[in-house]
């Protein structure tokens, strides 16, 4: 009884509270009213923003971005970039407003309450903030949400942190809402703030881009949107189709089903007339282009992302994807717009493909690209060092500028590539093996020699759309008519395509290191790995020996060649790793009962025999070694022109110095060979089918490196390092804790054997610095331990040569 009254007196309080609070009306009356999806005021004397929350218990979608950005590619806090998305709803006690995020990873589905109850209630929810009411009027309350505004819910300060950058911390006495884009429409409120940290003991990469060590600012994006209604149909995720996935647990699924549904990201596409084989739109998709894109890159980017129409028509659609300029006067952070962003950094990177999905369904509500101005740049580089057009040392017109032109091409494939993200699709990295079946793979320029010898670009980068994505648009967005029996119909789209030997396979299959899948790779190109790098390596063989004072304009230092020398000496450096992946290789693909693709087949034994000639090759004193023309063309940089990432490491100081360019380079083929997961593989399939096995992989290394004929001068020189190197990556892997017993013992064979024939070649041997040589490896050998593969030096960024990740 006690309890009761109590609980009765606490209700009389609050209600009392409540009671003296004031209404909207008297409190706002001085201020500033925009209405809209959620109406809100703003204090012009204090600079504070109060929400009028009539909206209780009624989800929407919050979501936070970065409006203006950092500028640096390696902290990656990015112009118009997106940050987390979430379900939430506004929750009131008494005086007192909480914002609820709803578990979205645990549900039931279905109309037992009680059911919903019990899985609601079995995991945590969580609370993002809470609000003091300032003032009621009717079902309405007022709260103050400056705080919540200024606050670092882009975890800025957590990321400079993390990336080694300062201790900086928010200061609010620097900091502000942002009136210019703080505004409101129907169905989404738009707030913004300029937020500054301070701190201390910057980074380089901080540093670099900040016009003050002691504070910088940019400004974070706030949106309240409303959900979209319920006749968005979701589509069951496929694994062969291409589509990025969401997925939960529904406890409500009986026990002989799976208990975690997936579904693919889509935006909602319909046919006005389902039973026609091509039909409009009811509300075709659109997406427009940043306009502060200068020419000619605007129109290759507009084109670009057009290409995407092709596939939509594919599908039955006519004109449903349709691409245009930003108005002047529309916001891309409004969630009515699709947007293609062109944005800034200190230095090239990645771009992006992110989209606004709802997480309930997996609907796309808004697609969101950014794209990095400055690697445009690097495939014009790449184009230089490829021709030295400068013959006259002058600048080339527009018109008659190739390396414009293939710089250009490619754009229109990023263009189509980061929207291709944003329309649900993933990574298809077999796409190159089929003909440049797909704009979702990385593509290298695919380059070559004419008849007469020259290189040639004119089919750098595709034009147009491929099939592979023409079949997973029609997978995604067909709208079948009524009666079709829709699962047996999406299957035998992808039924056809398999028949048709189109390929896809995505993002963790391709990483190189330790990959095994022989088919799919980044920035490669040919249905032949080995072939297509023994193009690769003509065609760089052609650029340096053409190499010259061709390669730079009228007035640039020479020792500007190297940042152009840099892409051409490392020409085949993704080729190569398609070639490691054929050495303990294995076929596969997304098979699923009942289609006939390859479930599992290990790579012929031949074929990884012919990979691992090919890597021997690339790690040869011919391949490594620059020639001296190349070598006295490059002096120290001058005053004003310093040193930077993407130039060569080296350990001469400030003189160019080609054994490290070539340490780089032959370290990097070691990484892939003894790899321990490669290895493991190496010796599992060995002793399954006599494939080619990982001791003789080693010998075979060793047959080409420390028991080759002896050569003179430079590639002498460059010989010797690399066979230390070769022991470097050895010697680790007998020690490395994450290979295999059986992998570490042969590794530990293989040491033991080369250290008796270095010492029977050292009883035979005279030259001073061979012995040198010899005598160095013998000492090596004595501390495993100390061999550190990191310590070598690495090759200068490479990707990206102008693509993205998805974020991923």
């Amino acid at each position: 009884m006690k309890k009761y009254l109590l609980f009765l007196f606490f209700i009389f309080c609050v209600h009392c509270l409540l009671a003296q609070m004031p209404s909207i009306s008297e409190v706002t009356k001085d201020f500033k009213k925009y209405e809209g999806f959620f109406s809100f005021y703003f204090d012009e004397k204090t600079g504070a923003v109060y929400l009028e929350i009539d909206k209780f218990d009624t989800e929407f979608l919050y979501v936070n971005s970065l409006t203006a950005g950092l500028g640096s590619n390696d902290i990656g806090l990015d112009r118009n970039q997106l940050g987390d998305e979430r379900i939430v709803y506004f929750n009131r006690v008494a005086s007192k407003v909480l914002l609820f995020q709803p578990n979205q990873k645990y549900r039931a589905i279905t109309s037992d309450k009680a059911e919903q109850r019990a899985v609601r209630e079995s995991f945590a929810q969580s609370v993002l903030y809470g609000f003091d009411v300032e003032a009621v009027e009717n079902n309405k309350v007022l709260v103050d949400m400056t705080e919540f505004l200024l606050r670092d819910a882009h975890g800025i300060a957590d990321r400079i942190k993390n990336m080694r950058q300062g201790a900086y911390h928010l200061d609010i006495s620097r900091s502000a809402i942002y009136l210019p884009r703080t505004k409101n429409f129907p169905q989404n409120t738009e707030f913004e703030a300029t937020l500054t940290f301070t701190g201390a003991e910057a980074g380089n990469y901080l540093r670099s881009v900040v016009p003050s060590e002691e504070a910088f600012s940019l400004r974070l994006h706030h949106s309240f949107i409303q959900l979209p209604d319920n006749e968005y149909v979701p589509r069951e995720y496929d694994p062969r189709s291409g589509f990025i996935n969401i997925s939960y647990y529904d406890y409500s699924t009986p026990v002989s089903e799976p208990l975690e549904k997936k579904f693919a990201i889509r935006h909602r596409l319909k046919k006005k007339n389902p039973s026609a084989k091509v039909s409009e739109a009811v509300k075709p998709i659109v997406y427009y282009l940043d306009n502060g894109t200068p020419e000619p890159i605007r129109t290759a980017l507009l084109e670009g992302a057009s290409w995407w129409n092709q596939a939509f028509e594919a599908a039955g659609y006519k004109d449903a994807f349709q691409v245009k300029l930003l108005p002047e006067d529309a916001d891309p952070m409004d969630i009515r717009y699709n947007v293609i962003n062109w944005v800034h950094r200190s230095t090239r990177g990645w771009s992006y493909g992110s989209s606004v999905t709802d997480p309930r369904t997996g609907e796309i509500i808004k697609g969101h690209v950014t794209l990095g101005s400055l690697r445009v740049r690097q495939d014009y580089l790449i184009a230089t060092g490829l021709l030295a057009p400068f013959e006259n040392g002058e600048k080339l017109d527009e018109k008659n500028d190739p390396m414009l032109k293939m710089a250009l091409h490619r754009l229109k494939q990023l263009s189509a590539h980061e929207v291709g993200h944003t329309i649900g699709l993933v990574h298809n990295y077999a796409a190159s093996m089929n003909n440049r079946a797909s704009v979702m793979d990385y593509p290298h320029p695919t380059v070559s020699l004419d008849k007469n010898g020259n290189i040639d670009l004119s089919n750098a980068y595709t034009s147009e759309i491929g099939e592979w994505d023409k079949v997973s648009i029609t997978w995604g967005y067909q709208d079948f008519p009524k009666g079709t029996d829709e699962k047996k119909a999406l299957n035998e789209v992808l039924d056809k395509a398999i028949a048709k030997g189109l390929l896809f396979i995505s993002d963790v299959d391709a990483r190189a290191t330790g990959g095994a899948h022989p088919k799919a790779h980044l920035w490669d190109n040919g249905d032949n790995a080995v072939k297509e790098f023994s193009n690769v390596l003509k065609v760089r063989q052609k650029a340096l020996d053409n190499f010259s004072v061709k390669n730079i304009r009228n007035g640039v230092p020479y020792a500007v060649l190297e940042e152009v020398l840099v892409p051409i000496y490392n020409y085949h450096r993704y080729q190569l790793e398609a070639v490691a992946k054929l050495i303990g290789g294995m076929n596969y693909s997304y098979a699923i009962r009942g289609d006939k693709q390859v479930v599992t087949e290990i790579v012929p034994k031949e074929v990884q025999q012919q990979a691992l000639d090919a890597m021997l090759q690339a790690i040869s004193p011919e391949i490594l070694t620059l020639p001296e023309n190349i070598i006295k063309l490059i002096p120290p940089r001058p005053q004003g022109y310093s040193p930077h990432r993407e130039l060569f490491s080296k350990r001469t100081g400030l003189t160019f110095d080609p054994m490290s360019a070539a340490e780089a380079a032959a370290s990097f083929p070691m990484s892939f060979l003894f790899h321990h997961e490669r290895a493991a593989r190496l010796v599992e399939f060995k002793a399954r089918n006599n494939s080619l096995g990982l001791e003789e992989v080693i010998n075979t290394i060793i047959e080409k490196t420390w028991k080759s004929p002896r050569l003179s001068g430079l590639q002498r020189s460059v010989q010797m390092q690399t066979e230390q190197i070769m022991l470097t990556h050895l010697l680790a892997l007998s020690i490395n804790e994450n290979a295999s017993m059986l992998v570490k013992s042969i590794a530990n064979q293989a040491v033991k054997n080369l250290k008796t024939w270095i010492e029977a070649k050292k009883a035979e041997s005279k030259e001073t610095d061979y012995l040198a040589h010899l005598d160095y490896a013998l000492d090596r050998m004595k501390t495993p331990e100390r061999a550190k593969v990191e310590s070598e030096k690495p090759l200068p960024p490479g990707a990206p040569i102008g693509m993205c990740s998805l974020e991923e």
